[in-house]
């Protein structure tokens, strides 16, 4: 596995790391956005309650996902379990509007 995309080193379609793209590296990751969006919106829980309400991640891949989010500082482990901090939350709040406008957006184009 590659490392955590991190502003400043290079990630997928950046040479030099530019902030939104190590953003989008990181949030392209298989399961990134279900890791985030589950702990946001259903709030703190323990490792084995996120793998139920992701249900299909697998155990390697929801560990992966948690150091990820953990090392740049989206989510944290506290007494109730993994949970968003406050950048996190306030990314969270940023894709809402972005899920409603990519419904809108499929509901658009041909079947």
């Amino acid at each position: 596995m590659s490392p955590t995309p991190k502003p400043g080193r290079p990630v997928r379609g950046s040479r030099s790391g530019v902030p939104v793209m190590a953003l989008l590296d990181l949030l392209g990751r298989r399961w990134t956005m279900g890791v985030l969006w589950n702990l946001s919106k259903g709030g703190p829980c323990t490792f084995r309650e996120l793998q139920e309400r992701c249900e299909a991640i697998s155990p390697t891949v929801l560990n992966s996902r948690l150091k990820e989010l953990r090392e740049v500082g989206l989510i944290e482990h506290s007494q109730e379990g993994y949970r968003a901090t406050a950048t996190g939350r306030e990314l969270y709040a940023l894709l809402v509007p972005l899920g409603t406008w990519a419904k809108k957006w499929a509901a658009k184009l041909p079947a």
